[in-house]
């Protein structure tokens, strides 16, 4: 398909830079494909949902995952900004550098409290860059491995935030706070499943107590959610695989629950794009560990999924290709005018939709 089909003009004061509060006071856009548009708010999801339906959220939780080195070749070096994305191993993680033509295959990034120093190795984590792919996309070995390595991140790393805010303010102790799930758990993302910053505990006993029962699987995101699609038809677009896990009690337990007759309501598309890569052509769930690059534009066959709680997305993004599929891109395409036109607040700090399947 055209990516031009998926673009809309949204103005920049449509864009939050913080959250509201509390989180389940965002507002929320019910989108009944056929049946059209309501303003309601997130914490009025139990109202919405019926006994028996099955909320799925991703579990997974934000790392400091940018972070500022400094590339040593024999006598030169240059500063580079590196941005995790997938980890391959204990010592090694692909990322996205910045200016990635100031690498080559086998440089030295120095990452540290004072990268120009030596004196002091345990303030200090090393990288040998392995790979470059396309896109400022390499491959990086790290001089430490496993918890080792995940401590040192976590103390020379900064949290990512997504450039749409970043550019606009610096990052600040408020944002440890608000760019995290209040049920965060598996360490691993850089970016946040940010449809579930709208749960507070008062919301799960409320849909506790109608009978909405939750499950969780856990979608490490990365940082490819930021990026534009840059080519003019979907077909040439290539997806950054991510690493999810649906354990086998997981998916009988949503197996069991659509067989009563109960929906499964995705917490996010990070959640939604997890279920689909895990079921069968039948709709069951099995379990599932591994990669997925799934991509999901208008056309796909939905297997599992019957209702999608989400953020407003980008212009020309997967994620906006994603909503359209599930419930066309015509009604989302009024969907998303109506929330331009009446204020809605968009992207990550901004406010939900829950989208019924077409």
């Amino acid at each position: 398909m055209r990516v031009d089909l998926f673009d809309f003009d949204l103005p920049e004061t449509s864009i939050a830079l913080r959250p509201v509060e509390p989180r389940d006071a965002a507002r929320m856009l019910v989108v009944r494909p056929k049946a059209g548009l309501e303003d309601r708010i997130a914490r009025d999801l139990p109202d919405l949902l019926q006994p028996g339906d099955v909320l799925v959220l991703n579990d997974t939780k934000v790392i400091p995952s940018r972070l500022y080195g400094l590339r040593v070749r024999q006598e030169t070096a240059a500063r580079v900004e590196i941005m995790l994305h997938k980890r391959e191993g204990a010592d090694r993680w692909r990322a996205f550098a910045r200016p990635a033509k100031k690498l080559n295959v086998g440089d030295r990034i120095r990452f540290g409290e004072d990268t120009e120093s030596t004196a002091c190795e345990l303030v200090r984590l090393d990288a040998e860059v392995e790979e470059k792919g396309q896109g400022g996309d390499v491959a990086l070995r790290f001089s430490f491995a496993g918890a080792y390595l995940d401590e040192a991140i976590a103390r020379l790393g900064e949290l990512p935030l997504p450039p749409y805010i970043a550019g606009k303010r610096p990052t600040d102790d408020q944002d440890r706070a608000d760019y995290q799930t209040v049920y965060a758990k598996d360490e691993g993302a850089v970016a946040a499943p940010t449809a579930g910053l709208h749960f507070t505990e008062d919301l799960f006993r409320r849909l506790d107590e109608r009978g909405v029962s939750r499950q969780f699987v856990t979608l490490h995101v990365g940082a490819g959610t930021f990026l534009p699609v840059k080519a003019e038809d979907t077909a040439e677009h290539r997806m950054h695989a991510e690493w999810g896990s649906v354990s086998e009690e997981t998916a009988r337990a949503l197996n069991e629950a659509r067989a009563r007759g109960g929906r499964i309501v995705a917490v996010g598309t990070t959640s939604l794009r997890l279920l689909e890569s895990a079921a069968r052509e039948d709709g069951t769930i099995a379990p599932f560990s591994g990669d997925t690059a799934i991509f999901i534009t208008p056309g796909y066959r939905f297997k599992a999924v019957d209702v999608l709680m989400t953020n407003f997305h980008l212009p020309r993004s997967t994620l906006f290709m994603l909503v359209s599929a599930f419930a066309g891109l015509d009604s989302m395409r009024a969907a998303y005018a109506h929330a331009i036109e009446t204020g809605y607040r968009f992207y990550s700090y901004g406010d939900a939709s829950l989208l019924f399947r077409r």
